[in-house]
């Protein structure tokens, strides 16, 4: 934690974003970290978890991270949480809670709590051919 830690004050002292650091670790070594990088990057999606997840995945060539510890200065937020599932990493420890990063002005708490639905389905039909090709192209493919 100690490093994630240290990456959040990177991140906030060169003025890329909020106190957020995360270290991925396997087998007791770092194969990611990162920190907050939305202001600089000017891109909403880079949290620190993401950036960490994109740099393990860059580091140990896949996008499964199965058996891999998350450590992180704040709890994730949805979108880092999914990506995390989406990597599969097996555990993750947290700091500051969703409480914490309200009370310094980050809105973390509004998606905990659904928000208004922007979702819209539209032309699913063409949609489903997609996927349909899709597994088509899965079937054929020799494992």
């Amino acid at each position: 934690m100690k490093i994630a830690v240290d990456e959040a004050r990177t991140g906030i002292n060169a003025g890329h974003g909020g106190p957020f650091g995360c270290v991925i670790v396997r087998n007791g070594e770092i194969v990611g970290q990162g920190h907050n990088e939305v202001v600089k990057r000017k891109d909403p999606t880079c949290h620190g978890e993401v950036m960490a997840i994109r740099n393990a995945c860059k580091a140990l060539g896949t996008y499964d991270l199965s058996g891999c510890e998350l450590y992180t200065t704040a709890e994730p937020c949805p979108m880092c949480r999914g990506a995390i599932l989406w990597a599969n990493i097996s555990r993750v420890y947290y700091g500051c809670n969703v409480n914490d990063t309200d009370r310094i002005g980050f809105r973390d708490k509004v998606f905990y709590e659904g928000g208004e639905d922007i979702s819209e389905e539209l032309d699913r039909e063409e949609c489903l051919k997609v996927f349909e090709e899709y597994t088509a192209l899965n079937d054929k493919k020799q494992y």
